[in-house]
């Protein structure tokens, strides 16, 4: 069984910068895939950043090159530096696990196998 648990949230002014960071606890963490994905109230859960096992990356496109994802293999980790923040990117951001073969840019959310619970990311004027 695999789990997910988010940190690094909270409250930062536009333009400032927070850094998420996922642990994922269960077998195999080189072979999955990793996504953050974030949702705002009333909309659905968009795809930020992902990045396969073997590295290969890709992002959202709102993100403009202000974050960067990355992964340790040796602490089973996934961080997104998010730099540059903007008002409108304040949502709840989750850590998403994928098994099996990347594709399709890890963009859709509906192939994501785990879940963790979320951390609100609020950026204020």
């Amino acid at each position: 069984q695999v789990q997910l648990v988010e940190s690094g949230g909270g409250v930062v002014e536009a333009g400032g910068s927070l850094t998420l960071s996922c642990a994922f606890s269960g077998v195999d963490f080189n072979s999955y895939n990793m996504g953050w994905f974030r949702q705002a109230p009333g909309l659905e859960r968009e795809f930020v950043a992902g990045i396969e096992w073997h590295s290969q990356r890709y992002y959202g496109n709102f993100v403009n090159d202000r974050f960067t994802i990355d992964r340790d293999n040796a602490k089973n980790t996934v961080t997104l530096q998010m730099n540059n923040l903007k008002v409108e990117v304040t949502a709840v951001y989750y850590c998403g696990a994928k098994g099996g073969p990347g594709g399709g840019g890890l963009r859709a959310s509906d192939e994501y196998d785990y879940w963790g619970q979320g951390t609100q990311v609020t950026v204020s004027t």
